[in-house]
């Protein structure tokens, strides 16, 4: 199973963070890949959501999963299970850093290439996830203290 983690600064408190991360008409401006997610029944937000996800793969390839949320603690973590062509789970944990200022983790864990042909691609699976994780924490953060209308440091923009 692969496993990778970022975490970075966010120049906004937990609980504009986690509000603004949970709400899923946001999630396609900052989850790589993620073209359109739509709900898929009730509830429509906390756990146990679900919800159709349109991905594009490496830009080319488009796809349809299910996402759905298996974990949910109010202004802690946020955890997407993705089923489907492209399965494994994405965690969002949020920490309170200080004034105005947190901490984004994002993890994700995938499981390994299957075959022959999958075990030579290894080191490619690898590397795509941890580009594609590290750009939805980029962006995620860039995102968030827009909607909050700070920068890195907390200054009001």
């Amino acid at each position: 199973m692969g496993h990778i983690r970022y975490a970075c600064d966010v120049g906004a408190p937990v609980e504009v963070a986690f509000a603004y991360a949970q709400d899923r008409r946001h999630v396609p401006g900052w989850m790589y890949g993620v073209a359109a997610l739509e709900p898929a029944g009730e509830p429509d937000h906390g756990l146990g959501a679900a919800y159709t996800a349109k991905i594009l793969l490496f830009g080319i390839i488009r796809t349809k999963v299910t996402c759905e949320i298996t974990e949910f603690r109010q202004h802690a973590v946020i955890g997407y299970t993705l089923r489907g062509r492209v399965y494994g789970t994405v965690t969002l944990r949020f920490d309170p850093l200080g004034y105005e200022r947190s901490v984004l983790t994002s993890e994700a864990d995938y499981p390994p290439p299957r075959g022959v042909l999958g075990r030579l691609c290894h080191g490619l699976v690898d590397a795509a996830a941890k580009s594609a994780l590290r750009r939805t924490e980029s962006r995620l953060r860039r995102e968030i203290e827009a909607f909050h209308g700070t920068d890195l440091v907390g200054r009001i923009a």
